[in-house]
């Protein structure tokens, strides 16, 4: 396994703990710098960088020169679809967004878009959860086309909080996009919820008896991208996965990650992700040298 670059998820200075006074993407830039990060992932959520603010080639221009001089590389964009959920809105009403995000990403050469569902995980009638799930399917590949046509993958981020949480649901709609451009962001805290726990799973829970290891085994082949943080079984208010600092939760990363290496050998980026953890400014400096010892393990 080769060294991966190391990048952090900058909504963890912006949402939970640090939402009514987040820190500027300067001020996690600079954090990620000094902490040894090779770069950011970026949080689309305002403050932080937004296409309808960041809609000139100058203003794009001047924000990757500023990650640039601090070595910093960008290795995602996770921008906010809440208003067009993808299981609910028109083809047409969803690419808009996407064209938007992808001028965004091509002026900043990113080339992963980070998505999800949106929707809360609520139990549908049968036909009801098939239109979703068709029209779901539909604009995640048709969006797809369109990152492919710009040199983008887009990766789904499945987790407790949202529709579609189970690991056979996860696989069944990526395997129904079917398309080279969409693939799965493998979180290993809301791989841990759902395939230990099963929280916030409709109907019968669904869990693998070899947890987080098995779940990397069974997704083998789609897996586009990777967010490490532990897991110690608990939800956030009740809403989605605690992310709990290394070694503080119940994940075998040495495991995880062994099982996990066919899916890792083309990854340029791995992104360590502190979203709603109250300690991430102390933990977050310790990700650095336990990952790569980690990986020299391995």
């Amino acid at each position: 396994m080769k060294m991966p670059k190391i990048s952090l998820g900058s909504w963890a200075f912006s949402f939970g703990p640090f939402e009514s006074n987040p820190w500027t993407l300067s001020q996690v830039s600079q954090y990620c710098a000094d902490a040894g990060y090779d770069g950011i992932e970026i949080n689309g959520f305002r403050p932080h960088p937004h296409p309808d603010e960041y809609n000139t080639a100058e203003k794009c221009a001047e924000l990757k020169r500023e990650l640039s001089n601090l070595g910093l590389g960008i290795s995602g964009y996770a921008p906010d679809f809440r208003h067009v959920p993808p299981a609910e809105v028109d083809t047409s009403v969803f690419l808009v967004e996407v064209v938007k995000m992808i001028a965004f990403m091509n002026r900043l050469d990113i080339s992963v878009l980070r998505v999800d569902t949106v929707s809360s995980p609520t139990e549908y009638s049968s036909a009801d959860y098939e239109a979703r799930f068709k029209k779901l399917t539909d604009n995640w590949r048709a969006a797809s086309e369109e990152c492919s046509k710009n040199g983008i993958v887009m990766v789904w981020e499945y987790e407790p909080g949202f529709w579609l949480n189970k690991p056979s649901e996860v696989k069944r709609a990526v395997e129904t996009v079917g398309h080279d451009s969409f693939r799965l962001l493998f979180d290993t805290s809301h791989s841990y919820m759902g395939a230990v726990i099963g929280a916030r799973q409709t109907g019968t829970k669904e869990t693998l008896p070899g947890g987080v290891a098995e779940y990397a085994r069974y997704l083998e082949g789609h897996i586009g991208h990777l967010h490490l943080i532990d897991s110690d079984g608990t939800l956030h208010n009740d809403e989605t996965s605690t992310h709990t600092p290394f070694g503080e939760g119940f994940i075998n990363f040495r495991e995880v990650l062994t099982d996990l290496k066919p899916s890792l050998e083309n990854l340029e980026w791995w992104c360590v992700d502190f979203c709603f953890c109250p300690t991430t400014e102390e933990d977050g400096r310790k990700a650095i040298p336990y990952l790569r010892n980690l990986v020299e393990k391995i």
